[in-house]
């Protein structure tokens, strides 16, 4: 049956393997998590003279140097005094030169989110009237070229070998004590280390370059190193080399004395490793909670331990898994993983599943903001492919317990049955194998006066009858002398042993109900696979609520970009209640663009003639962006004419234009009205 397995085996961990490489593909470089919601002067904004400075809104606070923020001329020259500075803890602004002539004007930026990301852009501005520039507007690459998949690849990594880490030593500290002295454990959980403290020294050192030039020679540069150590990043992944020392400790402690200690020992060292690698596995989960999606937005304070706690039920989930998979099907055959510790384990994940349905919830909740980001942006939709991996490892994991169940119940039996082989075969094979299992019968003092009357001679032949041999190989063993006899019962004792443990591999594969534990364990690993690299790719993707924002803002822009389609004109009727206090205001807004305008204000009578009323104001407020009322008071120019020059409007779109009239000393109400700007 194993061999008629083997084929599908490697079938299926070669499309599982295929399919989790087309996830990681697709993810590209790491999306932009601060998206830029506001800039002044728009973008495609024509003005009538150069404003002093440029400003920049992003929807959360970002890291800057000198060159993040740059403003070029239409040949490509700087014309910003290169220090950008915070105004309003979103809001960045850079200075520029005096007495700059008309012409289109380039603005870059190449930044860092707050959740660690490289953020980059570049838009367009004219002073005067559009021109022809020499400078590209495309977006710049954040986070691309050879640079950024290296800085991918070690992400990555870093995730699956955190789950194998932490997951690994939880299943044999928690579930199967006995597995600390399997190698293939030891092997796999010692490799989830060594690949966890690689990828982190390398995006240490990519870092810099990561999120600066992107340039391969830079990630030598100490001077640039030297600043990543300064940032929150790099103090994470500081913090998380020392966390891994401490790992070392403890896994040397975990596969060294542990395993040599009886089991009341064992007991006593169990509660100690159990809170010592409780709070290292705590301590690696926090560095990234810290410095990434968890640590800005709604809730951080909230948000960030409750990220520690999905990291971790994942790493037992997933990394107990794999531990047990590997126990499974690269486990001596003496030492095959117990019933109890597979109950141990499915209990421990049922309960890690509880935790992430439970954090999952508040971070889906937090990330996306709505309903429609499930479908409308990219972080949902791998967010909805997620949900359905958990529904499908959930679904796979009951058939797993359904056979670990029936397991369990074979196991007496089998038990019996093997106890009564081993009495048949002992009774098969004779006096030798009573006197190899130490018995003492007649044929064994016979056998041993045998040998001590040899004086060192090799007779075997007792061995040759204990391993099933026949009587020529016995005799050969016999001829041997020195060296040469003692390397052949070396050579038998390999082969006796080989023989046992295909035996018992025989009968342990030959066990229907383990047989299908594994193949659900299998399947099931396969799955978290694909789990783990969608998992890897969402923390690299823009979070739905700040797609949205992105969205609305690139929205703004294109309304901003539109040509102007002259004044707009709101007509607003009152009734102050009063004598006189009847009419109609008119409002004209030239040319109704970003920038400067004229404003013109008419009151008429109900009949269409005008009059004078003892006061007028204007006032206009943007409520989606928060900006205003932007007061106006407009001079008196003849009968029922108002007028004002340079009304500066500092963004496009829906604007409340509010007027108040006051026909007396007592009587005013005040009038609203909403006009398009573009």
């Amino acid at each position: 049956m194993t061999q008629t397995i083997a084929p599908r085996v490697r079938t299926l961990v070669l499309l599982l393997l295929a399919a989790a490489c087309a996830l990681l593909a697709g993810a590209g470089p790491a999306s932009a998590h601060a998206a830029l919601t506001g800039s002044d002067p728009r973008q495609g904004a024509v003005v009538d003279k150069a404003p002093a400075q440029v400003s920049l809104t992003f929807s959360e606070s970002v890291s800057m140097d000198d060159d993040s923020l740059r403003v070029l001329d239409p040949k490509g020259r700087r014309v910003d005094d290169g220090r950008p500075s915070g105004t309003g803890g979103t809001t960045y602004s850079v200075k520029l030169h005096a007495g700059l002539p008309d012409g289109t004007y380039t603005v870059t930026y190449q930044v860092v989110s707050a959740d660690s990301h490289p953020v980059a852009g570049a838009y367009t501005f004219s002073v005067g009237a559009p021109s022809e520039t020499s400078v590209s507007v495309s977006a710049q690459a954040a986070g691309g070229g050879f640079v950024g998949g290296l800085y991918g690849v070690g992400r990555y990594v870093s995730y699956a070998a955190f789950v194998v880490l932490v997951g690994g030593a939880a299943f044999v500290l928690a579930c199967w004590p006995r597995g600390s002295g399997v190698r293939a454990v030891q092997r796999l959980v010692v490799s989830g280390w060594l690949a966890l403290t690689a990828a982190t020294l390398l995006l240490l050192l990519l870092r810099g370059s990561y999120t600066g030039s992107g340039k391969l020679a830079d990630v030598f540069d100490l001077s640039l190193l030297g600043e990543v150590l300064q940032t929150k990043s790099g103090a994470a992944l500081v913090s998380r080399l020392l966390l891994l020392a401490a790992a070392a400790l403890f896994i040397a402690v975990l596969f060294g004395a542990y395993d040599k200690r009886e089991d009341e020992e064992r007991r006593d060292l169990t509660f100690g490793l159990a809170v010592g690698g409780s709070v290292v596995a705590a301590g690696l989960a926090a560095t990234w909670a810290m410095s990434e999606h968890a640590s800005v937005g709604l809730q951080a304070g909230l948000a960030m331990p409750v990220d520690v706690v999905h990291l971790i039920a994942v790493a037992t989930w997933l990394g107990g898994l794999t531990a047990l998979l590997v126990a499974l099907y690269r486990g001596p055959a003496q030492t095959p993983v117990p019933t109890v510790a597979v109950r141990r384990f499915s209990r421990i994940a049922f309960g890690s599943v509880v935790a992430l349905v439970a954090t999952g919830t508040y971070q889906s909740w937090r990330q996306l903001g709505s309903w429609t980001a499930f479908t409308d942006t990219r972080y949902g939709q791998l967010l909805l492919v997620k949900i359905g991996l958990v529904a499908v490892l959930v679904g796979i994991a009951y058939f797993s317990r359904r056979w670990t169940a029936q397991l369990a119940e074979t196991v007496p039996a089998v038990a019996g049955q093997r106890q009564k082989e081993r009495v048949a075969a002992s009774g098969g094979r004779g006096d030798d194998e009573a006197n190899a299992t130490g018995k003492t019968t007649t044929a064994g003092k016979a056998g041993a006066a045998s040998k001590a009357g040899a004086a060192g001679k090799a007779t075997a032949a007792g061995e040759a009858k204990a391993a099933g041999k026949t009587k020529a190989a016995g005799k050969a063993s016999g001829t041997g002398k020195g060296s040469g006899g003692s390397q052949r019962a070396a050579q038998l004792a390999r082969q006796r042993a080989a023989v046992d443990a295909a035996r018992q591999k025989r009968q342990r594969d030959a066990d229907p109900h383990r047989f299908g534990l594994r193949r659900s364990v299998l399947a099931e690993a396969g799955v978290a696979v694909v789990l783990l690299a969608v998992t890897t790719v969402l923390t690299q993707t823009e979070p739905g609520r700040t797609e949205e924002d992105a969205k609305a803002a690139g929205a703004t822009s294109a309304t901003s970009a539109a040509p102007a389609t002259g004044a707009v004109t709101l007509d607003m009727p009152f009734d102050t209640g009063g004598q006189n206090g009847k009419g109609v205001v008119r409002v004209e807004l030239d040319p109704a663009r970003v920038g400067a305008n004229d404003l013109h204000l008419y009151v008429e009578r109900p009949d269409g003639t005008a009059f004078d009323i003892p006061e007028v104001k204007v006032a206009l407020t943007q409520k989606a962006k928060d900006i205003g009322p932007l007061p106006v008071a407009p001079d008196h120019i003849t009968t029922g004419h108002w007028s004002a020059d340079g009304v500066q409007i500092p963004m496009a779109g829906d604007w409340e234009v509010a007027v108040t009239v006051r026909t007396s000393d007592i009587d005013q109400v005040t009038l609203t009205k909403n006009a398009q700007i573009g």
